[in-house]
């Protein structure tokens, strides 16, 4: 009688009385692996917390569990009678097929493989793409993950960071704070200055090294527009920023200094002029 094996038949090594236990063996071994490999990257993330970076330790941590995986899987296999030889070169015109078929996943995993390389970024930074700022909660292979300050998830392919201008917004420790201010062409510089420069003094957040700054930016069609810098500590920006512009509105109110707005004034053909005001978004 003429052998019509399948294709499965030919990758199985043992005979058929012995496959059912075969199959067992090899699911009990798979699941040891997977309870293995979990406790070695457990054990190795308290091990080595204190001596690499959270992005580190999760490029670590996916490392080796899926090495480990990988390897009771293939011993699995084994003790289940397919042949690895047969697989493996399946699995190998299987990848070629997926290659050829996905250009874009393959981009974005040589993409991803550059951006663990270079390190310009790590889980727990806060990074700007684009408009989205968020901080990042991990960097795969195919793409980084980020939650914003609405507490959105957000998904970036690596491919789109490779080309895109990327802003670590907390790669150093200290963070300069600029804020505009614009006053009318009647007020006293000096004396703006050195309100602006007390107002930097008094709050505590403010660093004193670097000093805070006050330049006289450009002439504009209505105001001077000032630049005014703080630095501080990068996890107190946002309430830097938030508490100075509160303190120069107040004390411009209290040393009666003008915030002026735009004006235009309209000739609508008669002796005298229009005038109209516009209110600006911000002063």
């Amino acid at each position: 009688m003429a052998k019509t094996d399948s294709f499965l038949d030919q990758m199985i090594n043992l005979p058929v009385s012995d496959k059912t236990e075969g199959f067992i063996i090899g699911g009990l071994l798979l699941a040891f692996g997977y309870l293995v490999s979990h406790l070695v990257t457990t054990a190795f993330v308290r091990t080595m917390s204190q001596r690499l970076t959270a992005h580190q330790l999760l490029v670590w941590r996916r490392g080796i569990f899926y090495f480990l995986l990988l390897l009771f899987s293939i011993s699995s296999l084994h003790e289940m009678g397919f042949k690895i030889s047969v697989l493996l070169g399946a699995a190998g015109v299987f990848t070629v097929a997926i290659g050829f078929a996905s250009q874009t996943s393959a981009s974005n995993l040589i993409s991803g493989l550059f951006l663990i390389g270079e390190g310009s970024f790590v889980v727990g930074d806060t990074i700007q793409v684009g408009k989205t700022i968020g901080d990042v909660l991990s960097v795969d292979l195919l793409s980084i993950k980020l939650r914003t300050a609405d507490n959105i998830y957000v998904r970036i392919p690596n491919e789109q960071l490779i080309k895109s201008e990327v802003l670590n917004l907390t790669r150093f420790p200290i963070r300069r704070v600029p804020i505009n201010v614009s006053i009318s062409y009647k007020e006293d510089i000096r004396k703006v200055r050195g309100i602006l420069l007390e107002l930097a003094d008094k709050n505590v957040l403010v660093l004193d090294e670097p000093r805070p700054q006050v330049t006289v930016q450009n002439f504009g069609d209505s105001a001077i527009s000032l630049a005014f810098n703080v630095w501080t500590r990068r996890e107190n920006f946002l309430d830097i920023k938030d508490a100075m512009q509160e303190s120069i509105k107040l004390a411009f109110d209290q040393h009666l200094i003008e915030m002026p707005f735009p004006q235009i004034t309209l000739n609508t053909g008669e002796i005298s002029p229009l005038s109209v005001n516009i209110q600006p978004t911000h002063p």
